[in-house]
């Protein structure tokens, strides 16, 4: 079963990042015009965060934004808010989310200093062409250079990246192409996005004007449900796929592949395309279908659709999960 990344959040809206890509609106996304106040970051991590020496798998995050590129001295007032919190034992570290361009020996030196442990690169993609046409201010080879300096400093290195971008003719062959380029970037986490439409983003424009077609959410599972297995072999942890939506995201998302559960779509597809692989060449009729302990929902799909899909082509499957299974093994046999 897919062991749970867990972290106490705080999102700092676009403070220190120079650009305005197609597709971002951070209010919509974190629902906050402005970031938190070094005593609101201590506030919270006093009351939400678990006893000393019992936060061993919670990390204290700040995203949104270009956390490295925001006001130094704000930067520091909030990595100091935070770290005593790491150094009690209520917390496993600091993490933060920047931009590539942002990135250099001083300031990671800096995050050291206050207990950071993870930096977050918003890669999006490793085509400088669709980089270029969504506004995003770097290059691929920007990114390339930040994540080895990254790593090289000792920090947990993460990526983040897109699919169905501005600019992207084959959508899933460009998300599988960066992909590849990221996890030879040797990360250790990796966050996967469907691009969505917000309101007042200049791609709701592009997408007005028809210059832009969002993926539907069919699409954007089979563009991504490849990348999870894909990282997975790599041994890069996948601790995110789609966008988390506490409100605010929903009453400005103007068109896309938004979906509540998108990663369980995705992990639906995968088992699904594995017991297609598996009853290719057998006969119709009633089989059982193992999976690994915590994969019996996933392998049946969101509202039994596996299942319901199998039925269609004359498969009944009978859905139990065993021990001896894990990650996504399954096991067939007629009944």
């Amino acid at each position: 079963m897919r062991a749970r990344h867990r972290n106490l959040p705080f999102f700092i809206p676009h403070a220190g990042c120079p650009h305005r890509c197609s597709f971002c609106d951070q209010n919509s996304i974190s629902g906050a015009a402005a970031g938190p106040s070094p005593a609101q970051v201590a506030e919270s991590c006093a009351a939400l965060l678990p006893p000393a020496g019992e936060g061993c798998g919670v990390e204290i995050a700040f995203f949104g934004g270009s956390f490295t590129a925001v006001d130094a001295g704000y930067r520091r007032a909030l990595l100091a808010a935070a770290a005593p919190f790491v150094e009690a034992g209520r917390a496993a570290g600091i993490r933060v989310s920047t931009r590539p361009d942002a990135v250099d020996a001083a300031v990671l030196a800096e995050l050291r200093r206050y207990g950071v442990t993870a930096v977050e690169l918003g890669a999006q993609s490793m085509n400088d062409t669709v980089l270029r046409l969504n506004g995003r201010g770097h290059t691929s080879l920007q990114t390339r250079f930040a994540a080895q300096l990254v790593k090289n400093s000792g920090f947990s290195l993460g990526l983040q990246m897109m699919v169905g971008l501005f600019g992207e003719y084959d959508p899933a062959r460009a998300a599988r192409d960066t992909a590849i380029a990221l996890a030879n970037l040797g990360p250790d986490t990796v966050r996967i996005y469907p691009t969505l439409v917000l309101r007042g983003t200049p791609l709701a424009e592009l997408a007005r004007q028809g210059s832009y077609r969002p993926l539907t959410v069919e699409q954007a599972v089979e563009a991504t449900a490849p990348l999870i297995e894909l990282f997975e072999r790599k041994g890069v942890r996948v601790i995110r796929v789609g966008l988390q939506d506490d409100g605010p995201l929903r009453q400005n998302l103007v068109a896309g592949p938004y979906h509540p559960a998108f990663r369980q779509l995705c992990e639906a597809r995968l088992y699904r395309q594995a017991a297609e692989a598996a009853l290719r060449g057998l006969p119709a009729g009633r089989y059982l279908l193992s999976v690994p302990p915590g994969g019996h929902s996933a392998a049946a799909g969101q509202r039994r659709e596996n299942l319901r899909y199998f039925s269609e082509r004359g498969y009944e499957l009978a859905v139990r999960e065993e021990p001896a299974l894990s990650g996504r093994q399954i096991g067939l046999r007629a009944l």
